[in-house]
């Protein structure tokens, strides 16, 4: 799938509102995936089709689950605010002809992290947390921190995610504590930083 056709399918999918943040996505992950090296063409087509699912009645989700039920892993016992990005994935792999691991991770796991994440996982991971249109406190010192480190940035991005959600009393995702544990102990040893 080219860009170009990813562009007019979630066109089709999304709410204005929603297809806009796409665009600004996409955006954000090629200016981090030219800063830091990864491959600015799987960026553009992971943040394109990252929120292809979002606007997916539950019903229909839970179906994409149980239909691949290999690939859905546990999805279901997962919190529903983060069911979109696995059936995101899941679409690219089984109806849109999406075969590249590194962009199914990237949309996969856009909204919790992972464990070893690689660096498309991280770079659509703060463009979706730090697009244009998001307004939130401490956004600003993200998209600071981005352009300076993406690790650290990605790792403070989840601790504040962490936090909100904690906070407003919600189900926090097993997936997303893993990584902030996995990411802060590599932050000591290693960081990314844009290329020079």
């Amino acid at each position: 799938m080219t860009c170009e056709e990813a562009q007019e399918l979630v066109k089709a999918r999304l709410s204005h509102k929603r297809y806009k943040h796409t665009l600004n996505v996409k955006n954000m992950a090629v200016e981090l995936a030219l800063r830091y090296g990864a491959d600015p063409e799987k960026a553009a087509l992971a943040a394109l089709l990252h929120d292809a699912a979002k606007e997916l009645p539950r019903p229909e989700m839970l179906q994409i689950f149980k239909e691949n039920a290999i690939m859905a892993k546990n999805a279901e016992q997962r919190p529903f605010p983060v069911w979109h990005g696995i059936a995101a994935a899941i679409l690219c792999m089984t109806r849109w002809g999406v075969a590249d691991p590194e962009i199914l991770s990237a949309i996969e796991c856009h909204t919790t992290g992972k464990v070893n994440m690689s660096l498309l996982d991280k770079v659509l991971y703060m463009a979706d947390a730090t697009s244009a249109e998001r307004d939130y406190p401490g956004v600003e010192q993200l998209r600071r921190e981005q352009l300076q480190d993406l690790d650290l940035a990605t790792l403070h991005c989840m601790e504040q995610s962490i936090a909100v959600v904690r906070d407003k009393g919600g189900e926090l995702d097993p997936e997303t504590v893993a990584a902030c544990e996995d990411l802060r102990r590599r932050i000591a040893g290693h960081t990314v930083r844009p290329n020079t």
